[in-house]
């Protein structure tokens, strides 16, 4: 039977290494998160920006929308009665 050992914790046997590779990681680690809530906040104030830019603009092309042309509840719509005629295509052109 063959045993397999596992050898876990910090690779280096001289314990200011181990020190140093766990002061380093926590920097590192740290950094990480930091950089990371900054480009979130520089994600969401795009977001914010774009969506505030578009709610305007809607808000914007709506107000120059006539009044006439704009349906209003519990008016009866506006129809235009006329009639047509299905106009073939002569088979010979």
């Amino acid at each position: 039977m063959q045993k397999i050992y596992v050898k876990s914790g910090l690779p280096g046997s001289n314990p200011l290494a181990n020190v140093l590779i766990v002061i380093v990681g926590a920097i590192v680690i740290s950094a990480a998160l930091v950089l990371g809530f900054f480009a979130f906040l520089l994600l969401s104030a795009v977001v914010l920006v774009a969506a505030a830019v578009l709610g305007i603009r809607a808000w914007w092309l709506g107000r120059s929308v006539p009044p006439s042309t704009v349906a209003r509840p519990g008016q009866p719509a506006e129809f235009i009665e006329g009639e047509f005629h299905v106009v073939k295509k002569d088979k010979t052109s």
